[in-house]
């Protein structure tokens, strides 16, 4: 897919600087329009929102982020304080997913240099995601094909982790995409993905794009569609490795990690070395972002449940490493379940 998730216009801005251009994903499938971000309110409300996730595409978020405080803070005559605080707004928006930190911090550093340097910065972020992404799908796939049998592979995926969580070419679906791309894909098995529905909306509507033949399932039924044989594998992204190999992902993913222990077959965790955080030892540190429990009560915006009834809505999960075949990165392949560590690779 050719579509951009995040980019930096320069035209349109407020003061002829330029925008941040983001492919609203609250409207997907059925609108594909952007969101034109302008200041920083409009960065977090969008990020909060999920009009723009995944891990990958929130670490480009907090790049860009950075240089649409400092957009703002020449337009409006803010102090030095008061812009270290709008970034620290962008930086914390979201607290479970490691990149969105990360690419603040990446670019952070640059504002004594000036505009220029910090735009240079935050389109570099954007590239090297690209690549990165490119470079594990293609690892992930050679580790996956030579513990395969098969001719074709059948793949379970969980939530969306392609162009869509990304600036370009994906993670999950960066190595469904690698797998189609030698003629050695099967179908996909796409986890609808409640309560917003990013597998049924965003990860189908990729697979549909790129004409992957694929099925969308209810959460609840990954786990029966493991163990009856009908997948060699599951493939998934993360929103922050720990160093031992836990995987905090998508809530949901602890379900098919375990399906897949007792089933014997491989998880398969696809993730940019920008995800990886050596300095978490485990799991148990994560912070777990809890959303508002409506999310779970209604739908489309609609009460499902009675008015007594209140939502818990954890939005992430962590898989323990003893589930984790592997995790791919740009770096290498770690295998988590048979004893090794993140920093292997660092």
């Amino acid at each position: 897919m050719t579509i951009r998730t995040i980019s930096w216009d320069d035209t349109g801005g407020p003061d002829g600087r330029g925008v941040l251009r983001l492919l609203d994903q609250t409207l997907l499938p059925s609108r594909t329009e952007d969101r034109v971000v302008r200041d920083v309110d409009g960065l977090v409300a969008a990020i909060e929102e999920l009009a723009v996730r995944g891990a990958p595409a929130l670490g480009v978020a907090g790049a860009m982020g950075v240089l649409v405080a400092l957009d703002q803070a020449e337009r409006e005559g803010w102090g030095e304080e008061r812009l270290q605080a709008e970034i620290d707004r962008v930086r914390h928006a979201r607290p479970t997913a490691v990149n969105l930190a990360w690419g603040v911090d990446a670019v952070r550093p640059l504002l004594a240099q000036g505009r220029e340097a910090v735009l240079a910065a935050a389109r570099r972020v954007a590239a090297e995601d690209e690549a990165a992404n490119r470079e594990l799908s293609r690892r992930a796939a050679d580790w996956l094909l030579a513990r395969m049998d098969r001719d074709r592979v059948r793949v379970l995926t969980h939530c969306n982790a392609g162009v869509l969580a990304a600036s370009a070419w994906g993670t999950a679906l960066g190595v469904v995409r690698e797998l189609q791309a030698r003629g050695r894909l099967e179908v996909v098995y796409a986890d609808e993905t409640r309560p917003l529905l990013q597998g049924a909306r965003l990860t189908a509507w990729e697979l549909a794009a790129e004409g992957v033949e694929h099925r969308v399932q209810v959460d609840g039924a990954a786990a029966s569609t493991v163990l009856r044989g009908l997948v060699d594998c599951a493939v998934v992204g993360a929103d922050r490795v720990a160093a031992n190999g836990d995987v905090a992902n998508k809530i949901g993913t602890l379900a098919v990690g375990l399906a897949c222990r007792e089933a014997g077959i491989p998880l398969l965790v696809a993730a940019p070395w920008s995800t990886v955080d050596l300095t978490m030892a485990d799991g148990d540190g994560i912070e777990i972002e809890e959303r508002s429990g409506e999310e779970v009560t209604t739908v489309a915006g609609r009460r499902v449940a009675p008015e007594e009834s209140a939502g818990f809505n954890p939005a992430f999960d962590v898989t323990p490493a003893r589930f984790v075949s592997a995790v791919a990165t740009e770096r290498g392949v770690v295998e988590p379940a048979g004893g090794a560590v993140m920093s292997d690779l660092s």
